[in-house]
């Protein structure tokens, strides 16, 4: 049984949280891992980069000048990607970068990553985290209690529009929910502060059985 440490939000001691050894995963995954960040940040590409080929560069038909007797290299078309102005060869048009991760392996990769985090003692529960209106001083004073220097990801358990416009300044620090947090927020911030309750949202996606958003 793993316990993490449960602060409130003056950085005391509030408890503990049980977390049971059986979520965690330590001897696999690592795969898992590096594939839910290659999905996570190819769909994160707009794809919408575009160039000109030499069928939609303006420009005429005719031959700029005549095959023989100028001493210049043959030319055929004013749309030459090797002049300048022209088109480009083999160059990028929209796609789409999605790519659908199985189930099973975002599942698994989601366990590895926060599995790691906790070894590490990287996850703070916090007993409870509300604010009655934005401030900035208020989720920056917290911050500094819980040494973050290097920034965080706070997981709550449902959106909070208070936190969320309170962090937004504060640079690297993330607000989400458990519902939407990712492999990709888990290793890239240093520390995960999770309201308890955000904590229990944590636990049911850490089962089998758990939601499908990875």
């Amino acid at each position: 049984m793993s316990k993490l440490p449960v602060k409130n939000v003056k950085g005391e001691s509030a408890g503990e949280y049980e977390l049971s050894d059986s979520l965690l995963v330590y001897d696999k995954g690592s795969q898992a891992v590096h594939e839910a960040i290659v999905a996570y940040q190819a769909n994160q590409r707009a794809g919408t980069a575009s160039t000109l080929g030499k069928g939609q560069v303006a420009g005429t038909g005719a031959k700029p000048w005549k095959q023989k007797g100028t001493g210049r290299a043959r030319a055929g078309y004013q749309q030459s990607p090797v002049w300048r102005g022209g088109s480009v060869a083999f160059g990028p048009k929209p796609r789409s970068f999605h790519q659908q991760l199985p189930r099973k392996t975002a599942r698994l990769a989601f366990r590895r990553a926060f599995s790691e985090k906790v070894s590490a003692g990287q996850v703070i529960v916090l007993d409870a985290l509300a604010l009655e209106a934005p401030k900035t001083k208020a989720i920056a004073e917290l911050l500094k209690k819980f040494d973050a220097p290097k920034g965080a990801v706070i997981v709550l358990d449902e959106a909070n529009d208070s936190v969320r416009l309170s962090a937004r300044n504060i640079p690297r620090v993330h607000v989400t929910t458990a519902h939407h947090l990712n492999v990709f927020d888990v290793l890239r911030y240093p520390l995960v502060l999770v309201s308890r309750k955000g904590m229990d949202v944590l636990v049911e996606r850490l089962t089998d059985s758990g939601g499908k958003k990875r």
